[in-house]
């Protein structure tokens, strides 16, 4: 029998999606059920590891909301003093159309899901050479000022990465021993853009592994997966994340998932943007001008998907 009660997971979904999930947050809160509060983990994956660290912050879900719609000119989250980057004649990151090209090929090489990691993570650290060395600290700097909070918070929260090196799963939390600006650089770094170091190691993406990484909420009893891209009908608008493929008989496709989850005898709710949010979003979901837009759309959504979950 199931005793842990609630986790909420956060999918991966670039700037849109972020703000889809927070929307959707805010809508529920406002109809009635606080996820943030109800929830007895978090599990955020890339944008989605931003979006956790928000959702555990202790900031009510309405005001995480209203940061959003204040965005324009500066990042959400407390106002602080960023370095400036030294001069340098490298990149900070590879053009993004080199690197989805780069991702698609990859994907489509790729035989398995740990050869999909290990060549994922093989590209960051090929990438890492042709970098500004300064990009990394730079990234780091601007993940943490985005952030509620320097610390974790005291309730559970995982975020999740993948090891550049090995491409093995790096699920950090409060007990990691691990900077919670470090884990979410990580949890959000793309390979191809400047590749985080946490204790000597490489990482990269927890998109890598999996879209969600919704097998992280094994044992509980309710699960409910806010999922930006998984799940869409249809595929991804082109020089999106599509290179980094989901298969069922690898098990890294959050259908796959969900179904274990729900063998095991959890109660899994999905929700996935509908048409207007879609919309809202637009087809490059890494523009930061499409997230006013998706958040409010995800607001309306949230309202409208409270009448379906049955708990709370």
């Amino acid at each position: 029998m199931l005793e842990k009660n609630l986790a909420l997971v956060l999918g991966g979904g670039g700037a849109s999606g972020n703000a889809w999930m927070i929307g959707i947050i805010a809508g529920l809160a406002d109809a009635g059920l606080d996820l943030a509060e109800a929830a007895d983990l978090v599990i955020g994956t890339s944008s989605g590891a931003t979006a956790a660290a928000h959702v555990r912050s202790g900031v009510p879900p309405a005001e995480l909301y209203a940061s959003i719609l204040a965005e324009p000119g500066r990042p959400a989250g407390p106002v602080r003093e960023r370095p400036s980057p030294p001069p340098s004649t490298l990149p900070s990151s590879l053009p993004m159309a080199t690197v989805f090209e780069r991702l698609r090929a990859i994907g489509a090489a790729a035989t398995s899901a740990e050869e999909l990691r290990r060549a994922m993570g093989a590209f960051a650290l090929e990438t890492a050479a042709q970098l500004d060395p300064a990009a990394a600290a730079q990234r780091r700097a601007l993940v943490a000022s985005r952030l509620p909070h320097p610390e974790w918070p005291e309730r559970p929260m995982i975020i999740v990465a993948v090891n550049a090196h090995t491409g093995e799963l790096a699920a950090f939390d409060r007990h990691s021993g691990v900077e919670l600006a470090d884990a979410v650089t990580a949890s959000t770094a793309l390979p191809g853009g400047p590749t985080p170091s946490i204790n000597g190691v490489p990482h990269i993406s927890g998109g890598v592994r999996s879209a969600d990484n919704a097998d992280l909420a094994s044992g509980y009893a309710d699960v409910v997966i806010l999922t930006p891209f998984s799940e869409r009908s249809g595929p991804l608008p082109p020089g999106q994340f599509e290179g980094i493929r989901r298969s069922p008989e690898w098990g890294n496709d959050l259908a796959s998932q969900v179904a274990a989850l729900r063998k095991a005898g959890s109660r899994v709710e999905v929700i996935t943007p509908d048409d207007e949010s879609r919309a809202a979003m637009g087809t490059n979901q890494m523009d930061p001008a499409n997230r006013i837009p998706a958040a409010r759309a995800g607001l309306a959504q949230g309202k409208a998907e409270r009448s379906r979950l049955t708990f709370g």
